[in-house]
């Protein structure tokens, strides 16, 4: 027995509506700027990864950090945690002036001036920025996702070893390196980036929408539970004998 035919049949309107829309934002009705179908979640992902890509471009910063650095050398032995990207690493440290050993058991040791190998570090992860990592390739005659990967992993190796040595703004610039060249570089490869400005008209239909269809199917369920009598109402207060 319904307590309100109206109320449970208006949610039911809802819900079934709110189901219709929730099955056209799985379909494939939306296209990508190569004219790829994709669904509504997939639209709206790739919008806020180019969103994302777009607001994480720190290289002016991280440039202006090396600079702080231009005049200190390093003296380490590193062991990176990744053995098969030793060869890499050697290959690359070598390239960009550093006195790079192989000791075996993994380790490497690194002497010369830190900064040149930073900036070569910072052009790559400005080439793999823009999508351009045949330039990257280009430069050492490696795949250029390896080349990334070791950058991240030399770096990575270098700060404790400097840490120990009081080296601890090198050590600091090295994680700037890492955290604000190589990994949005790397982790954003092959995405377009695209201002938030330049989409605010997007963005605010699709944070609009969201909360509307978020309420939408607070309402329905709201109106069904209230057709059939199940409703949340404060309690009476118990009084005491």
């Amino acid at each position: 027995m319904l307590h309100s035919k109206k109320n449970f049949m208006k949610g039911l309107l809802l819900l079934g509506s709110f189901a219709v829309i929730f099955i056209i934002i799985l379909s494939p009705v939306f296209k990508d700027n190569n004219g790829k179908a994709q669904t509504g979640l997939e639209y709206a992902d790739d919008l806020f990864n180019k969103l994302s890509k777009g607001s994480s471009y720190f290289l002016a910063e991280v440039q202006e950090g090396v600079d702080t650095i231009k005049a200190s050398s390093v003296d380490v032995t590193v062991k990176p945690k990744k053995a098969d990207l030793v060869p890499v690493i050697l290959t690359l440290a070598s390239q960009s002036g550093l006195t790079a050993t192989d000791k075996g058991n993994g380790e490497i040791a690194l002497q010369g001036m830190i900064a040149p190998v930073l900036e070569k570090i910072i052009a790559d992860s400005d080439a793999f920025y823009k999508n351009n990592g045949a330039a990257v390739k280009a430069r050492y005659n490696l795949d250029e996702k390896q080349v990334m990967k070791a950058w991240w992993e030399m770096c990575s190796s270098m700060i404790k070893p400097l840490q120990k040595q009081k080296l601890l703004r090198e050590a600091e610039i090295l994680g700037l390196v890492n955290k604000k060249a190589i990994e949005p570089a790397f982790n954003f490869y092959g995405i377009e980036a695209q201002s938030v400005l330049d989409k605010a008209g997007v963005l605010t239909a699709l944070l609009v929408f969201y909360v509307i269809y978020t309420m939408w199917y607070g309402f329905a369920i709201f109106e069904i539970f209230d057709g059939i009598g199940l409703s949340m109402k404060k309690a009476k207060a118990k009084e005491e004998v």
